[in-house]
C-alpha cells in the first residue's frame, strides 16, 4: 500500500475535525487493519501516548508509515510510579494530564483538523484513549477503529484455543490484590492476566492457590520479533509489564 495525502487546504470555519482513536493491533504491522493503515498514512496530525523520554510503543509501530508533513503530538505520561494507586494525588495527576491532552486535541478539531490518536491493541480495551474519548464525547466528532488485541495475539502464540464449548473466560489485571486474583481465577475456566511486571510473584501465588499454576503460559511481546512463549512454571524472575499470562479452557468439545 502506498501512502498518499491531499495537499493542505484551509479548513472551513464551520467544520469540526474528527478525532480518530486508531487501534494498531498487538505489534506486528501486518495485523493492522486496512482502515487503520489508511488513516495513519494519510494523517496530517498524529497523537500518541508515551513515557517521558521514550519514543513510545504506539509511535514505534508506525515507523515508516507517517507522511513526512505529519505534525506529531506526543502525550507524555506524568511520573506517577512513586505514587500508590489509592493516593488521591495519583488520580489528580492523571486527570490533569488527560484534561490537558483533551484541550489540545479539541482545539485542533475546532480548527477543522482531523487527528489520528495511535493506540496499541484496541482503543476500547484497557487503553489510555478511553480517557480522552469520555472527555471529548459530545465536544467534537469521534471515530474509533477497533483492532486485534494483545491477548488474542498471546493465546494464538501458544498454539492452543483459549476456550472450548461453554468455557468462561476471565481477563484479570495482575495489579489486583492477591485475594481478588485468586477468587476470580477459581470462578473461571480460562484466564488472561495482563499488567504483570513487578506483580509476577503475587500472580504466581494466586495461580497456585487457584490450582492453575502448572497450566499457565507466559507470553512476552506477542506477535513481535521479540516474542517468547514459555510455561510460567519454567520461568524465573520478573516479567515485562506488557507480558500476558494465559490459562486455556478445557471445556466441552464434540
Amino acid at each position: 500500500m502506498t501512502a498518499a495525502i491531499n495537499a493542505p487546504s484551509q479548513p472551513a470555519t464551520n467544520r469540526l475535525g474528527t478525532i480518530h482513536g486508531v487501534g494498531l493491533g498487538p505489534g506486528d504491522p501486518d495485523l493492522m487493519s486496512l482502515r487503520a493503515h489508511r488513516l495513519v498514512t494519510n494523517a496530517r496530525h498524529i497523537a500518541y501516548f508515551r513515557k517521558k523520554g521514550a519514543k513510545g510503543r504506539a509511535r514505534a509501530l508506525v515507523d515508516g508509515l507517517l507522511h513526512p508533513e505529519a505534525v506529531e503530538f506526543p502525550m507524555d505520561y506524568p511520573l506517577t510510579t512513586e505514587t500508590p494507586f489509592g493516593d488521591p494525588a495519583y488520580n489528580t495527576a492523571l486527570s490533569t494530564f488527560y484534561a490537558e491532552c483533551t484541550a489540545h486535541l479539541a482545539s485542533l478539531a475546532e480548527g477543522g483538523e482531523d487527528v489520528v490518536v495511535l493506540c496499541e491493541g484496541d482503543p476500547f480495551f484497557y487503553g489510555s484513549f478511553m480517557h480522552l474519548y469520555t472527555r471529548l464525547d459530545g465536544v467534537t466528532p469521534l471515530q474509533v477503529v477497533p483492532a486485534t488485541t494483545g491477548m488474542s495475539a498471546a493465546w494464538t502464540a501458544t498454539g492452543q484455543p483459549i476456550t472450548w464449548g461453554d468455557d468462561v473466560l476471565s481477563v484479570l489485571m495482575a495489579t489486583l490484590p492477591e485475594d481478588d486474583l485468586t477468587r476470580h481465577m477459581l470462578a473461571a475456566d480460562a484466564l488472561v492476566v495482563m499488567k504483570i511486571g513487578r506483580n509476577i510473584d503475587k500472580l504466581r501465588r494466586a495461580l497456585r492457590r487457584a490450582g492453575k499454576y502448572e497450566a499457565a503460559w507466559l507470553v512476552e511481546h506477542a506477535s513481535t520479533k521479540e516474542q517468547t512463549v514459555q510455561r510460567l512454571a519454567e520461568t524465573q524472575g520478573p516479567a515485562p509489564y506488557f507480558s500476558i499470562v494465559i490459562v486455556h479452557g478445557t471445556g466441552r468439545r464434540p
